[in-house]
């Protein structure tokens, strides 16, 4: 697997997306060094956080010295929809001035329905759906076993009792690659 050294920005809710963003980006090759910057909810409302602080990362994403790079950005659905998940990021852009995200951006977007313990709880060969709200790990780290299959089931197609927003995920993660290999170093 190539070792991809590109500037990442993971702007996520909680504690548990970050492990489980820093596992998977390790996994699938990327250096996690002086790289990396993480911004993360301090306290309270993580989904709010992340909605108000995305302009903000797209705006230095597109600025000259973060063309080369990657913006991760984990957002729980809660009790929404994807669809309405991401058409508030893009209000919080346009309100902004800025465009909504472009196809050619690697700005990759991820929402797990109801939230990321969904995810892990699949992962974990569970059957899940995406209204139950599941029990959180004793140990934030507990998910990297389970983030490992992700890696693997992402290219080799998840099962098809998958959560639609991870089946999303795989395809959101599929959308940006090709994106990175201009930036390899």
């Amino acid at each position: 697997m190539n070792r991809r050294r590109v500037q990442i920005v993971i702007l996520c809710e909680d504690k548990q997306q970050e492990v489980f963003a820093r596992h998977f980006l390790k996994k699938r090759g990327f250096i996690l060094d002086r790289n990396l910057r993480i911004e993360i909810c301090p306290k309270g409302a993580g989904e709010q956080f992340v909605r108000k602080r995305y302009p903000a990362e797209v705006k230095a994403y597109r600025s000259k010295n973060y063309l080369s790079g990657i913006l991760v950005v984990l957002i729980d659905a809660d009790k929404k929809t994807m669809e309405e998940r991401l058409n508030q990021l893009d209000e919080a852009l346009s309100e902004n001035s800025q465009l909504v995200r472009q196809p050619k951006e690697a700005i990759a977007i991820f929402i797990p329905k109801r939230n990321i313990k969904t995810w892990i709880h699949y992962l974990q060969d569970e059957t899940v759906d995406q209204e139950t709200e599941y029990s959180k790990l004793n140990n934030e780290s507990g998910c990297k076993p389970y983030v490992e299959n992700l890696v693997d089931q992402c290219y080799q197609g998840l099962n098809d009792n998958a959560p639609p927003s991870l089946e999303a995920a795989c395809e959101e993660l599929q959308r940006i690659l090709p994106l990175l290999n201009t930036y390899e170093r």
